[in-house]
């Protein structure tokens, strides 16, 4: 059976001490880890797990056999790894700080705002103005619901709601994401001034997106779905909800890197709400920080999701507010780079306070550096 290795953060803390060699800091954001599981895993059961702190890492990962070491040393890296700010025309998204991306949906029947936008291009473009000016800093536009059950939407419908709100938020210069699994729909977005592909499919649905994608040189957001063709929510069968989905999402950037997308340019994305039971979507929320040993940026993707309605009494969409920014707090507490939200402004304020308290400028961090 196959042996894996998992070098999964557990102890985050609230200020740098990587100087001291006391911390590393995740994926270059806002946020540092002093503690690790490392975490051997024979087929599908964990059979190891040892923690190590962040000074110990080093001979802890001296000590493993060969194959495990060659492993365990690429994550070591990839978990410190600083990445390249996004660039979207003329507008550059940094990822050393939290950024949201607010969500734009051009369908009649998305499960929290659909039909509010695609029969009303003025109501649309106005929302999404709306949005950038509270600080979202990349809006994600998309003309087909993936929520369970929905149907699937033809090509053709799916260019006519997306495209022209591409345009027209490219004429604003506004940095633009396309949330399609479509590869007509993903170059027709792009010939229109789209600046990055959001697959929920990972570039799986349509045998031409990895293709086109390569050829694009846009950024590529792939994200875990465990279904194939038309329902992604299906086959959401697991031993260990956490590490499949980390070697999933491993797999699927080998097989985006095989065929010709630069490993710069690929954002990994945990799937949150599908094919995923409550209890398996509160895992990967606590979990998240592993997704950093992949050594790409991180988006997550929580907000207004069927999960807050279970915690909540059944809360409709339109009143999962509290729980969407305590999701997306959580995200970025664990060094997530973007955020996606429909809430906008109540996200970028709850990000902006957070940002706050990690400031050394504001806040005396002396105390708690060893």
């Amino acid at each position: 059976m196959p042996r894996k290795i998992y070098i999964r953060p557990i102890a985050l803390v609230d200020s740098p001490q990587s100087e001291a060699g006391n911390a590393v800091r995740l994926g270059g954001s806002l946020v540092w880890a002093s503690h690790f599981a490392l975490m051997e895993r024979k087929g599908r059961k964990v059979v190891a797990r040892t923690l190590v702190d962040a000074a110990g890492m080093p001979e802890a990962i001296a000590a493993l056999d060969a194959p495990l070491k060659a492993q365990a040393e690429a994550q070591w890296a990839a978990l410190a790894k600083v990445h390249a700010p996004i660039t979207c025309g003329e507008r550059t998204i940094r990822l050393d700080q939290p950024q949201v991306m607010g969500i734009l949906n051009m369908t009649p029947d998305s499960f929290s705002d659909g039909g509010r936008f695609l029969d009303h291009p003025d109501v649309a473009i106005d929302h999404a103005v709306g949005m950038l000016e509270e600080g979202a800093a990349i809006i994600d536009v998309g003309g087909e619901s993936t929520r369970p059950g929905a149907a699937a939407v033809w090509e053709g419908d799916e260019i006519k709601r997306v495209v022209p709100m591409v345009e027209r938020l490219a004429m604003m210069g506004a940095a633009i994401s396309l949330d399609t699994r479509r590869a007509a729909v993903m170059e027709a977005a792009l010939a229109a001034g789209a600046h990055i592909i959001n697959d929920v499919s990972a570039l799986r649905y349509d045998p031409r997106s990895l293709e086109l994608a390569a050829a694009s040189n846009a950024p590529v957001v792939l994200m875990h779905a465990p279904g194939k063709g038309d329902d992604l929510h299906s086959d959401g069968h697991y031993a260990d909800v956490v590490l499949d989905v980390f070697d999933w999402l491993e797999e699927v950037r080998d097989e985006a890197v095989a065929a010709g997308i630069a490993p710069e340019r690929i954002l990994l994305d945990p799937g949150i709400g599908f094919g995923k039971t409550l209890a398996e979507n509160l895992a990967l929320m606590n979990a998240l920080a592993l997704y950093h040993a992949l050594g790409h940026p991180l988006l997550v993707g929580a907000s207004r999701k069927r999960m807050i309605g279970a915690l909540s009494n059944e809360a409709a969409a339109h009143e999962r507010l509290g729980g969407s920014i305590t999701l997306a707090l959580k995200a970025i507490e664990a060094g997530a780079h973007i955020v996606r939200v429909h809430d906008v402004a109540e996200t970028v304020q709850a990000v902006r306070v957070w940002r706050g308290m990690r400031d050394a400028a504001l806040t005396d961090f002396s105390q708690l550096v060893d």
